[in-house]
């Protein structure tokens, strides 16, 4: 049995799940406007493992979501995944961020595009076809009228930002799933054990987060 504990923070949602041979068993999260990571983030863990009897000693890997997300959330969930890496001797696995939040989306046809919120009409997003598989790259962009313009097939947005995007969304082939808002770690048990199996490991040392951007403060 491969045991893997899942970590989520990138947004709001912070979101703790174990999974075994890449099916989540339990999973714990809560999505706060304050940013509750720093509090909640090991209290999930200990939670989860107390619950599902499943000793730290039994873990075979930490999966945590790379990004692109909050700059604060994201350096959160790495540093409590190294910490666990370096103290379990096991491997660390990132995962992306917007590939976790397509993973909720189940469509027959058509293709699915994760967003997460940025800066005013900034976002980062990806696109997935239905099958999952990306067919266009995480990239930051500024949302406007002309935003896939070009795509004809039906496109099923998702993300935190889905209030600003249809302001200037509006061909008819656009649709809004406005109930899928952040990535969980339920979504990313199979993700990670599939990087598992393929030995896709980080170097613990000097793996980093994927920002996109540079992180930048307010006056």
């Amino acid at each position: 049995m491969t045991y893997i504990l899942n970590i989520e923070t990138a947004t709001k949602n912070c979101s703790v799940s174990l999974a075994q041979d890449g099916v989540t068993i339990l999973y714990k999260e809560i999505a706060e406007q304050g940013y509750s990571h720093a509090e909640k983030l090991h209290v999930f863990i200990e939670e989860i493992l107390k619950e599902t009897k499943v000793a730290v000693a039994d873990l075979k890997a930490i999966a945590v979501s790379k990004g692109p997300g909050s700059y604060t959330g994201l350096r959160i969930g790495v540093s409590t995944a190294k910490g666990l890496c370096y103290a379990l001797g096991v491997p660390l696995i990132a995962v992306d961020t917007l590939e976790v939040l397509a993973q909720k989306v189940s469509i027959e046809k058509g293709m699915i595009v994760p967003m997460i919120d940025a800066r005013r009409m900034e976002v980062y997003s990806a696109v997935f076809d239905y099958k999952h598989q990306k067919i266009m790259e995480v990239q930051a962009e500024i949302l406007s009228e002309d935003s896939y313009a070009t795509m004809t097939e039906d496109l099923y947005f998702i993300g935190d930002c889905q209030e600003k995007c249809q302001t200037v969304l509006v061909k008819d082939n656009f649709h809004f799933l406005s109930e899928i808002i952040f990535p969980s770690a339920k979504e990313m048990s199979a993700l990670s054990y599939q990087k598992f199996i393929q030995n896709d490991f980080e170097d613990v040392a000097y793996f980093e987060p994927f920002y996109l951007k540079d992180f930048l403060t307010g006056k």
